[in-house]
């Protein structure tokens, strides 16, 4: 069987959402807001970041860097990501990474030119003048949700004993 590099990229992307999502699989919100280690992380928390810096990168696709210079207020944005807090539900952050997601595949199907580049927002942990195309941009995102569908992996299994693989 052949694949193109956009059903690879679409393959990944639904393999390590998968696992990330396994992770918050029948949790209570309360459970979803527990820190289970010393870190500030929850499960919750996480489901929101990913939701949030998917949807960011595929406004970065489409519209370029657009004012996303870091700053002050969208530093604190970007923390707040983190966070799920007491007014909002696992189910409404699972809800928002649904609909980012399939924003992410279709454009992933449709964007004409996947080497498409646009100048990267000036950002400290950004080589200043340095270019993203879509393509890279869009393994960013199989990596981010990778990266943190690892946390998560041991967050759960932290509250109850849950692993994703195993």
């Amino acid at each position: 069987m052949t694949t193109n590099e956009r059903d690879d990229l679409l393959e990944s992307l639904t393999t390590h959402r998968g696992f990330l999502l396994r992770t918050v699989q029948g949790l209570t919100d309360d459970q979803a807001r527990q820190r289970s280690t010393v870190s500030e992380l929850t499960l919750g928390g996480l489901i929101k970041h990913v939701a949030k810096v998917e949807s960011g990168w595929v406004d970065f696709i489409l519209n370029g860097p657009d004012g996303r210079e870091m700053n002050e207020n969208s530093y604190a944005e970007h923390l707040d990501s983190f966070v799920l807090h007491e007014d909002e539900t696992l189910a409404g952050a699972l809800a928002d990474y649904e609909k980012v997601a399939q924003r992410t595949d279709e454009l992933v199907r449709t964007l004409p030119d996947l080497g498409a580049a646009h100048p990267l927002p000036q950002a400290p942990w950004f080589k200043p003048g340095a270019t993203r195309s879509a393509r890279r941009a869009f393994i960013h995102i199989v990596a981010e949700t990778a990266q943190h569908a690892g946390h998560a992996d041991i967050l759960r299994e932290a509250i109850d004993g849950q692993k994703t693989m195993g």
